[in-house]
């Protein structure tokens, strides 16, 4: 083999080791989020949103999320969770200025829930199960699912126009890669 084509295959590795599902590509810029049914891999956008990332990286550091329902899930739309109350009013009291950017809503998007108010954000985010660009520059987008959208499509559904969810799935526990990596 030449200089030229070992050099060609050894990139080739690199590249399809980085791209792996559930490898993460930036760590402090990753976060896991573990269900029941398997791993969702979140590569977080603090180019797009940098105080939101900031904001869920300290929430999930500080298990927040853990054990948090999905109290809000409408087919074809999105699945929400970081209520702690699981009633879809509760936060973690404090609010962010919102961070909308040019960034599409598109499946698998993770972007903040928020009230009437732009700048009401706090600790619920969602994801969305098809694209939603009604959502475009109205809500601030804050991450992307890379890997187990899979799992992200087998939160149980909720009823009505509401979403809300009788028996909801939980965040069984929520790390920024980086953490998981340095243990």
């Amino acid at each position: 083999m030449t200089h030229t084509a070992k050099t060609l295959t050894a990139a080739l590795l690199l590249l399809l080791l980085l791209t792996a599902p559930g490898h993460a590509a930036d760590p402090e810029n990753t976060l896991y989020l573990d269900l029941d049914s398997g791993r969702v891999v979140i590569e977080t956008r603090p180019d797009l949103a940098p105080a939101h990332v900031a904001r869920i990286k300290e929430l999930v550091r500080a298990g927040f999320y853990d054990g948090v329902v999905f109290h809000r899930v409408i087919e074809g739309f999105m699945a929400q969770t970081g209520d702690p109350t699981g009633t879809g009013r509760g936060g973690s009291g404090q609010t962010l200025r919102a961070e909308f950017s040019r960034e599409p809503f598109v499946r698998g998007t993770v972007g903040m829930a928020r009230s009437q108010s732009e700048h009401s954000g706090d600790s619920q985010f969602f994801i969305c199960f098809a694209p939603a660009s009604y959502l475009d520059g109205q809500y601030t987008v804050w991450g992307k699912v890379t890997s187990g959208m899979e799992f992200v499509d087998r939160i149980s559904k909720g009823q009505g126009s509401s979403g809300m969810v009788r028996n909801p799935d939980r965040i069984i526990r929520m790390q920024v890669a980086a953490d998981v990596a340095a243990k």
